[in-house]
């Protein structure tokens, strides 16, 4: 048998094969054996561009507390898809609409799982809500009972008069205080707190209790909100998540049980008031029978989920509404023109002897275009809810690892030129032709996400923020205090703000006193 060293030397012709069998076998096996590592041997990772960072602390300790424009700056010099390494954590963002379509859409159930922050876990029992359930049969069960049952457009209607109620209240508020400074931010806020609950358990709490409940959920929703969006040790340095050492968790577990204990006075009061035989439909009288059901026999409602889905509620429905209301109030004040359009828009379809109701907004087409703009510049969720891939996958060329946290700079999107004209102008025409709704099906365009894991409580958010709207600008004028700069500015979070509260005076518009009543 020839040596290996001169094997490459010989012709390697048919009869060479032939006549040494010993070598062809050898041959055969070591090309064999080295296709086979070539196709077994981990294959390197291209992981996505990024800034370098520093050993141990990676990139964590250049970060810019405002995320939403700091990651806009990085996608411009490091593209559309890249990576920052947050201590043990790999995080990837991702600011284009392709990039977004190959994360929501093409690889969605993938992707469909959440990197829970020790806060979050910590809020929401554990995960037990729609929020940070992981993909699967318990989740499906929770999206069922939101989006097909509880927060359905038939399910709402049935809670008219609930949200009508507050509307009216806070009309009669104003009214009482025309000519005087109101912090818009937190009148709206109180409002949709109070609409919130009131659909929850509006059938068992009236009068005083109410409005000091009111008080209450605002002042336990701005702590857990902020605690939520606080950059904390324990979610990057996982293995340091024992010890808590910025005490957010322990912060956290201090706060949820004033939750449950209004969640479990409620409860009672629900119980008691159906055992009594009076008949109210709200929401949680709806879960509570949902859960003696027994819906889905795999996997039952349990009072935990009722609690969870009510924190849900409460938490995610009301700084959100509250915020959009509150930019959209601001931009109509900053363009006149745009707030003279919507109250003549209004005088046509609901009239100046009369006051909104919820069947005139699908004929309010101007104001859904304001909304849809004011969501456009100022999404609620500039990067919605970080996502997190059940496998390693490949995307615009790159490797997401399984387990990293993936972000979607959704405000970025928004606002990138080359997609919208006139990008930072607040111009609500340019959803009047375009057939852009909240769907998630346009990567250009989704302020609520897309996807498995888009909200399930967009119906509930466009009848509140739309009624409300209409009925703050159709039943008044507003102005800034003198000497006071109007301003549109915002305040990051896990839910976008206003850097500085809205404060203007109201002036009735319509003659009939009667419609403020």
């Amino acid at each position: 048998m020839l040596p290996f060293s001169t094997l490459f030397q010989t012709p390697l012709t048919t009869e060479y094969w032939y006549n040494h069998p010993t070598t062809t076998l050898l041959a055969f096996l070591l090309i064999s054996l080295v296709t086979c590592y070539a196709w077994l041997k981990p294959k390197a990772q291209r992981l996505p561009p990024g800034p370098s960072g520093l050993p141990f602390f990676g990139n964590l300790l250049s970060l810019d507390p405002d995320l939403h424009t700091y990651f806009a700056v990085l996608a411009q010099i490091h593209g559309p898809i890249f990576k920052l390494q947050l201590g043990s954590k790999l995080c990837i963002v991702l600011t284009s609409p392709p990039m977004a379509r190959a994360v929501l859409k093409e690889n969605d159930t993938v992707f469909a799982n959440r990197d829970v922050p020790a806060a979050g876990r910590a809020a929401s029992y554990g995960g037990s809500d729609i929020v940070w359930t992981p993909y699967g049969p318990e989740w499906r069960m929770l999206r069922k009972v939101c989006v097909a049952k509880m927060l359905s457009h038939a399910t709402l209607d049935t809670v008219y008069d609930l949200r009508r109620e507050e509307v009216r209240k806070t009309v009669s508020y104003l009214h009482d205080r025309v000519g005087s400074a109101v912090n818009i931010g937190e009148q709206v806020f109180l409002t949709v707190i109070n609409v919130i609950t009131n659909m929850l358990w509006g059938g068992v709490v009236e009068g005083a209790e109410r409005e000091s409940m009111g008080a209450e959920f605002r002042e336990l929703v701005a702590e857990m909100t902020q605690l939520l969006g606080k950059p904390n040790v324990s979610d990057f340095f996982p293995g340091l998540a024992r010890f808590d050492l910025q005490g957010v968790e322990k912060q956290m577990n201090a706060l949820v049980p004033r939750f449950d204990g209004i969640f479990e006075r409620m409860i009672g009061e629900r119980k008691k008031v159906e055992l009594e035989g009076a008949e109210r439909m709200d929401f949680l009288q709806f879960l509570l029978k949902l859960k003696e059901e027994g819906g889905d026999a795999k996997t039952p409602l349990t009072i935990t989920h009722v609690k969870a889905l009510l924190m849900d509620m409460v938490v995610g429905g009301t700084d959100t509404s509250s915020n959009t209301i509150e930019f959209a109030m601001a931009e109509m004040m900053h363009n006149p023109e745009i707030m003279k359009r919507v109250q003549e828009e209004l005088e046509v379809v609901v009239g100046k002897d009369n006051t909104v109701e919820e069947s005139h907004i699908h004929k309010l087409s101007y104001l859904q275009a304001v909304m849809k703009e004011t969501l456009r510049l100022h999404p609620v969720l500039p990067l919605l809810v970080p996502h997190c891939p059940s496998e390693t996958t490949i995307v615009g060329g790159y490797t997401i690892p399984k387990g990293s946290r993936v972000f979607v700079n959704v405000w970025a999107i928004h606002r990138d030129p080359s997609i919208w004209k006139k990008s930072l102008e607040f111009d609500p025409t340019r959803f009047l032709d375009a057939k852009l709704d909240f769907s998630g099906n346009d990567f250009n365009y989704f302020p609520f996400g897309s996807g498995r894991r888009i909200c399930a409580g967009i119906a509930m958010a466009e009848k509140t923020v739309l009624h409300f709207l209409a009925t703050l600008v159709h039943l008044f004028d507003w102005t800034v205090p003198q000497g006071e700069k109007l301003e549109v500015s915002e305040k990051f979070g896990i839910v976008l703000k206003k850097k500085i509260p809205l404060v203007a005076i109201p002036t009735p518009r319509l003659s009939n006193p009667d419609l403020y009543q």
